[in-house]
Formats: structure tokens, sequence, C-alpha cells
């Protein structure tokens, strides 16, 4: 049985033609499919018979609402998704002047380690199809009734680990016979899976790329960042700069600013100086509080102190706008308290 939704358009209509069918019956179903439907049966301009052979050799994926959280201060929405098989997701809606965003997970878990992020705790249980990363969009364009118009792959998981998945989504959810959400108003975050980077290179794709830095220099990576023990921050460099020459568009990094472990002043000169050559964008994130950890995030004045410095140094720097902060909007640790999850 394959979930029609893991497949693009080109594939949906050889899948058809199998079926004896004819192409133009793709268009219909890979619109039913982007509407949200979730039973064969409601694809009424296509035959009963059609939809009955259409069951018996695949099925429609779909997101149940576990949970539902409105932030009373801005509007955002977070969402648990329960999988079909019992796992958990999360998804947040935020928003914006220019409309909605939604922040959707690649994996159930994440392998990478990263000891200030709650999604990691646990491992990796497994990958989510192309079709799953999809619905997060379809399910909760359905239960708001809105458009969503951006999307940022930084959820729960690596995207760049789920990587043919995550190559395929953004094929369908770009097609304007599904969601038509324009690649220019994508962005992959990725904590910095070098040959993920060289390999999206290559399939010139106008998305923006965020690199989950988090560190200035190897030293520190190493121990927060478990990836940096096999791709060093020289590596990163290098691929970042491979990913900027080739594709021509700008970089962002994300940087947590840990208190007492990255957010010196020291840190913020020689942080300028690594990624001066790349004329990115950083953006400043104060660490989110995870019950497992110690760490924590400066005072204002110190989280200030380190912008400035950047700022000072000719960086472009912003501090991320903290949303849904009554709701906990930030990912991992809705899926961890819902499903029971502790660190191994």
């Amino acid at each position: 049985m394959i979930d029609l939704k893991d497949l693009e358009y080109s594939e949906l209509e050889e899948f058809l033609l199998g079926m004896g069918e004819k192409k133009f019956r793709a268009l219909q179903i890979f619109k039913w499919l982007n509407a949200g439907v979730t039973d064969f049966d409601e694809m009424t301009d296509i035959s009963k018979s059609l939809r009955a052979r259409l069951s018996e050799v695949s099925f429609i994926s779909v997101l149940e609402i576990a949970e539902k959280y409105v932030s009373a201060l801005d509007g955002t929405v977070k969402y648990l998704f329960r999988l079909p098989d019992g796992n958990c997701i999360e998804s947040v809606v935020m928003r914006y002047h220019h409309g909605l965003t939604i922040c959707i997970s690649s994996q159930v878990g994440c392998r990478m380690g990263c000891r200030f992020c709650a999604s990691t705790i646990g491992g990796l249980v497994r990958s989510l199809t192309a079709g799953e990363i999809l619905d997060q969009v379809i399910f909760a364009e359905k239960d708001m009734g809105e458009r969503i118009s951006n999307i940022v792959l930084m959820g729960i998981g690596e995207p760049l680990d789920n990587y043919n998945n995550v190559i395929k989504f953004l094929h369908n959810v770009n097609d304007e016979r599904g969601k038509n959400i324009g690649y220019r108003h994508i962005t992959l975050s990725t904590c910095g899976v070098v040959p993920g980077i060289y390999a999206l290179a290559e399939e010139d794709l106008p998305i923006t790329l965020t690199v989950s830095l988090h560190a200035p220099n190897d030293r520190i990576r190493n121990e927060i960042m478990p990836i940096s023990r096999k791709y060093s921050m020289e590596e990163l460099m290098n691929a970042c700069a491979a990913y900027h020459d080739r594709t021509k568009r700008r970089l962002s990094f994300e940087y947590s600013l840990i208190s007492g472990v990255n957010d010196s002043l020291r840190d913020a000169d020689e942080l300028a100086e690594l990624i001066r050559p790349l004329r990115a964008h950083v953006n400043l994130i104060p660490v989110n509080k995870v019950e497992e950890r110690s760490y924590r995030k400066g005072s204002r004045s110190e989280i200030n102190a380190f912008l400035e410095r950047l700022t000072e140094r000719g960086i472009n720097a912003t501090v991320r706008r903290e949303l849904g902060s009554d709701i906990a909007a930030s990912c991992g640790q809705l899926r961890k308290r819902a499903g029971g999850i502790t660190e191994e």
C-alpha cells in the first residue's frame, strides 16, 4: 500500500497509467490530496470504481490533532499531531504581517544530539515520509481555515538527515497544482550535515538555507553539538561558501545564546570573523529552557551587548522575536511530555 502523497505529480501520473487510467486523473487526485481529503469517497469527480481500486492499492495519510494550543499573546498555534503509527510530531503556525508561517518537523525525534534541544531527547525514532511532512501543512491549513504562505523546516528532526523525503516534499508543496508555495517562501534549517549541504546546492532550489551554528569555534561547538565532531567548523564553512557560490542565495546562521557558554563579547568577535566572508545574516536566539539541561539564557542587557558587538563588527544580526511564549512554542517539549520520552 502506497501513500499517494508520497508521490510527486509525475509519479502519480505513472501510477495511474499503470492502473490503466488516463493521465488527467492525476490532476483531479492531486488537487483532492492537497485539499485535505481523508477518504477516497470524498473525491466526487472520479468514478466509484476507480475510488474502490485506489483503496485496494493505496491510502491517504491523515494526521490527527492530539493537542492544540493557541497563544493569547500573539495568536501562535502549536499542534501535537499524531501519526497513523501512534508517534507524535509538532508543528507551529505563527502570524506575521505578511501571512502565516508554519514550522514543521521532518523526523520523529532526532539523532543529532544538540545539548540545548528538547527534540533530540530519546533519539531518533524514524524519519517522516514526504506525505507526512506535507500533511503538516495540509491539516494545519484545514484546521485554521487560512492559507499558509511560508514554511520553515525547523521543527523536530534534521531535514538533511531525511534528504530524499524532504526534497520530494519540497517539489510537491511548490507544485502549482497543489499548495503552490514558492521556493523563496521556504526555509530549511540544518545543524550542519555537510554532505547534505553540498547535495542541496546541486538541487538548484531557490530556498533559504539556515545553518544552526550556535558556536564561534570547534571547541565550544564540540561541547554542545556532537555533529561538530564529525564535520569541523572549517568543513562546515567551506560547504556554506560552496552553497552560496553555487546558488547565489544569501545564507542565514542561527545562534542560540547560552549564558556562560557562547555569549561573551569575545565569542561575538570570533563569530564575526568566522562568517564575515559569507556576508550572512545572524539570527540570535535566547536559548529555550529544557528541563533536562542546565543551560539558561542571559539577561536582556547581555543579549543586547552581543548583538551590538556583532553590528559594530559589520555583521547583519537580529534577535529572534519570541512568539507563543505562553504555550512553549519551541519544538520538542510537547512531544516529550505526551510520549513519556526520557533521555537515554
